[in-house]
């Protein structure tokens, strides 16, 4: 065999990218929409009862913030977002890990979960209303019930691939099942755990908006509808941009979850593109 003409592979080198090139990049999308925003505004493309323009915007935050509405409207959603959220992940954590490990919880729970998966929890709005009346009970309730299945797909999914070789080595040296799931199971599944609970707090913020449709007295989704009610684009700009910002801050958490809890997925291959 020949191997005239043949050159010798060099494997591929990758040039170091540094975190501020990195977060430079990612600006760009949103200055760009911003500078459309800014010019479709300034050259009337876009008129104040259609679109407020950034520097109404702007000013519309200032407003908000000193008579003290958009703080405390800030503050009573991020509460209900929050506990919302910690009993979904609770809830879909819990299932999960029964379903994932364990044939009974399997056969007993997952077929109805998936069924109830199903269903949009926009769905359930009317209904809540009608078993919780329109306090804020109804409200985190359906938040929590937007982000359970989320996290419990995510947790079966990453129990059940769990090596069952490593668990049972584990067994023959006496661990019990708590045991085992804590220092075998969870650890093993937390790249999806983490894929879970970022599509859980995303989802929060979307079930906020809905959650305060129902009659709210109070929230992001009360200055809404009062700014709806007045016309008032400026102030609708305003919440968009909050919500908005919320989802962010969401995603950026659990980035930089994953960045602590699992090190080897920016330092390892394929880390110095992300």
């Amino acid at each position: 065999m020949t191997t005239t003409g043949l050159v010798a592979p060099r494997p591929p080198v990758r040039r170091p990218r540094s975190r501020t090139h990195s977060v430079t990049v990612r600006t760009l999308g949103p200055v760009a929409l911003l500078a459309l925003w800014w010019a479709s505004s300034a050259t009337g493309l876009l008129t104040p009862d259609v679109l407020a323009s950034p520097t109404q915007v702007i000013d519309a935050v200032g407003e908000l913030w000193g008579n003290g509405q958009l703080p405390d409207a800030l503050a009573t959603s991020l509460t209900r977002s929050g506990i919302g959220l910690v009993i979904g992940l609770t809830a879909g954590l819990t299932l999960g890990i029964t379903t994932g490990f364990t044939r009974l919880g399997d056969e007993l729970l997952d077929s109805s979960l998936q069924t109830l998966r199903t269903i949009p929890f926009l769905s359930l709005v009317p209904l809540f209303m009608v078993w919780f009346g329109i306090n804020e009970t109804a409200k985190i309730l359906l938040i929590a019930v937007a982000t359970t299945f989320p996290m419990y797909v995510s947790t079966s999914g990453g129990v059940r691939n769990t090596d069952r070789k490593l668990v049972e080595a584990m067994r023959s040296f006496g661990l019990g099942r708590l045991a085992i799931v804590r220092q075998v199971v969870l650890p093993g599944a937390l790249p999806s755990l983490l894929a879970g609970l970022r599509l859980s707090m995303t989802l929060s913020v979307i079930a906020l908006i809905a959650a305060e449709e129902i009659n709210a007295t109070e929230g992001i989704g009360y200055l809404m509808s009062q700014a709806q009610s007045y016309a008032r684009t400026d102030i609708l700009a305003v919440c968009i941009l909050v919500y908005g910002l919320l989802g962010l801050a969401a995603d950026v958490l659990v980035r930089g979850l994953e960045r602590v809890l699992m090190p080897w997925r920016t330092a390892g291959p394929g880390g110095g593109d992300r």
